[in-house]
């Protein structure tokens, strides 16, 4: 408003007041009959009037003259602004990426990749397009690189005079060498510390009846691999414990290692004890973290995830996730009677010290599922605690053993929906989950998260996701089956007389589902658990009739073994048609008996817009390193799959990738 009146004082002369005057006296002489007088005063005005308009008129061409002369300047300045800015500017089109106009900086900072005429912004920057822009982002997803220099992209969308609407916006993006810059955040990232820990798996069977010289030679061995390992890292290795090691070194030496898939847990077998035994570690690193308290936490978590699945791995932890890496070598036995009787009298304190108990196992319950509940119940009931058994009972593949337990009088109203177990849960609820240990497999995850207290049993390998922060966790991979552990369990706090017949043979059931009739994963644990449940009444013929199949199942059993194809040493069926599941693990078990197949695999559609896969092995092929590939789990001899929302065919493309990704 201030610049407007000036410019209006400036344009109009100040002789308003004087005009005003002038006809007020030429009024006044009129009045008092002044005519000559009043005539004079009249031209007068009227001379002044034409003045005035005569000096508006030359001072209009003034400001006009003015103006533009502003205006050419500002013009000018704009344009050596854009032409001499400091960093490279390009305007390019929006539909094609080519350069409409660039300064010298920018056609400097592009050398040869581009010319001055017809060149695009593809050509400096490959797959550059201005959908960023478009989106309403000021800033190019990430740096690029033009000539070993670092470039970040601001940039925003302007519009043209063009008609034609593709021409009508451009985009004019600003390059910032962000290169030195960049430079210091790479070397930041790649020399923070990872630590990480080393546990020696077998120390105690490496030591096993040797002299104190042979020992010190077998860590001496031992020691010299994780050296050199060490010195080919810049890494540093300090002993803390018998059979512990910390280790640090920086961040970018991680990449090479995991490209490598951390080639120390295989050198560690090439120590050996003079009684043959080989040597394995398993390693924790802390990757990412907040300071070097919570990377050494992460490692110890790592490390100890890595023994829990049974050691000979690398188990790398960060925020979000673990990584895994090794863990195919076959895992040795060494549970102690000791830990066995810790875990017996911790959960039947438990139990005792609950209002109630439910027990849960894994979706699509099968022998060892229902097997390990029932022996849950016994101990429940040993300690005069209610108990009842989560289960679907139509979706289940266990269901003679079910009718048989049902049919007993202290079983006849154990069994309840999970529906009807969330009604029950309180506060002192214990929850007993048996046969897994993942929380997206249980029966029912929203009954696990509503119970406080959550003991697990399972002998499967502890996977990336695991029910954490449990008041028990029983886990031992080296076992053959959850119904194994649970037989222990018994052994410790339950007398003979407490155990029913139909519980024995529901854990005698479920320990020959997972062992294949005592053919893999067998220990001598395992022959003891079924000893003494033999001994305390189970019967073998009435535990095989579980086994028994009808003539339908038979029929699609054999179909699916029709469908079986070979492929590198591993026998794959895909039947089009929906299959069971308990006949498709049948039926991944039976390819095991061709000559030469060391692994099978059964790739079926489930009925219900997805699909699954069950994986058997007798090999050295861990099956379920190759179905977690896939989000699924398990252990070495037997996995499993779900494909939700996935056909059958892209299931088995999934699979096939995961073989050879596997194989190398």
């Amino acid at each position: 408003m201030k610049a407007n009146k000036n410019i209006q004082r400036f344009v109009e002369p100040g002789v308003v007041l004087h005009l005003l005057l002038l006809v007020i006296f030429a009024a006044a002489s009129m009045m008092y009959k002044l005519y000559y007088l009043a005539a004079i005063e009249g031209a007068a005005v009227l001379i002044l009037i034409i003045y005035t308009f005569i000096v508006k008129r030359k001072k209009a061409k003034q400001l006009a003259v003015y103006i533009e002369g502003v205006k050419y300047d500002a013009d000018n300045a704009k344009n050596n602004t854009l032409i001499n800015f400091p960093l490279p500017i390009a305007v390019f089109k929006m539909d094609d990426s080519q350069i409409i106009w660039g300064n010298d900086h920018f056609f400097e900072m592009c050398g040869d990749r581009c010319s001055k005429l017809d060149a695009s912004l593809t050509d400096v920057v490959p797959d550059f397009s201005g959908k960023w822009l478009m989106e309403g982002k000021n800033l190019y997803p990430g740096l690029i690189e033009i000539n070993g220099r670092k470039y970040q992209i601001h940039g925003k969308i302007i519009r043209s005079d063009e008609k034609d609407e593709s021409s009508a916006f451009m985009g004019i993006s600003y390059f910032v060498d962000v290169t030195e810059y960049d430079d210091i955040r790479l070397e930041y990232e790649n020399s923070r510390i990872v630590p990480g820990i080393v546990v020696v798996d077998n120390i105690e069977e490496l030591f096993k009846n040797q002299t104190d010289r042979i020992r010190n030679d077998i860590i001496e061995g031992i020691e010299d691999k994780l050296q050199q390992w060490c010195a080919d890292n810049r890494a540093v290795l300090r002993r803390f414990d018998r059979d512990r090691y910390l280790v640090v070194f920086e961040k970018r030496y991680m990449r090479k290692m995991k490209e490598e898939k951390f080639p120390i847990v295989e050198q560690m077998h090439e120590v050996e004890s003079p009684s043959g035994v080989n040597a394995s570690i398993s390693i924790g690193f802390g990757e990412d973290a907040a300071d070097m308290v919570e990377g050494v936490q992460f490692a110890e978590m790592g490390v100890e995830l890595a023994l829990s699945r049974g050691g000979d791995q690398v188990v790398i932890k960060n925020k979000l996730s673990f990584e895994f890496f090794g863990g195919r070598g076959i895992e040795v036995e060494k549970r102690t009677k000791v830990k066995s009787r810790v875990m017996a009298n911790t959960l039947a304190e438990l139990i005792r010290d609950s209002s109630q108990i439910l027990v849960m196992g894994h979706k699509y319950a099968d022998l060892d599922a229902v097997g390990a509940a029932v022996g849950v119940c016994c101990l429940a009931r040993k300690c005069g605690v209610k108990a009842n058994i989560v289960i679907d009972l139509e979706k289940n593949a266990s269901k003679l053993l079910l009718e048989k337990i049902r049919s007993t009088e202290e079983y006849k109203d154990i069994f309840i929906a999970p529906q009807d177990a969330m009604l029950m849960a309180d506060g002192h609820t214990l929850l007993v989950v048996v046969d897994t240990n993942r929380p997206e497999q249980v029966e029912d995850k929203d009954l696990m998260n509503a119970c406080n207290r959550v003991a697990v049993v399972d002998h499967h390998r502890v996977a990336a996701t695991y029910i954490q922060n449990a008041a028990l966790g029983f886990i031992e991979p080296y076992a053959s089956s959850a119904c194994e552990l649970m037989t222990e369990i018994l052994q410790e706090v339950a007398e003979e007389s407490d155990i029913l017949r139909i519980e024995a043979e529901a854990m005698l059931a479920g320990i020959v589902l997972d062992t294949k009739s005592f053919s893999i994963r067998t220990g001598e644990r395992t022959f003891d658990a079924a000893s003494y449940l033999r001994r305390i009444g189970a019967d073998t013929s009435e535990v095989k009739k579980l086994f028994q199949s009808d003539m339908d199942a038979t029929i699609a059993r054999y179909k699916i073994l029709q469908s079986a194809k070979l492929y590198r040493e591993l026998a794959i069926a895909t039947p089009a048609d929906p299959q069971n599941r308990v006949v498709a693990a049948q039926a991944a078990d039976e390819l095991l008996n061709i000559s030469g197949v060391t692994a099978s695999i059964v790739v079926a559609p489930d009925g219900n817009g997805g699909s699954f896969a069950s994986a058997r092995s007798i090999g050295e092929l861990n099956v379920q390193i190759l179905m977690e590939k896939l989000g699924g789990g398990g252990n070495r001899s037997a996995a499993a799959v779900q494909f939700n929302d996935i056909s059958a065919g892209e299931a088995a493309q999934r699979v096939y990738k995961a073989i050879d990704e596997y194989l190398g």
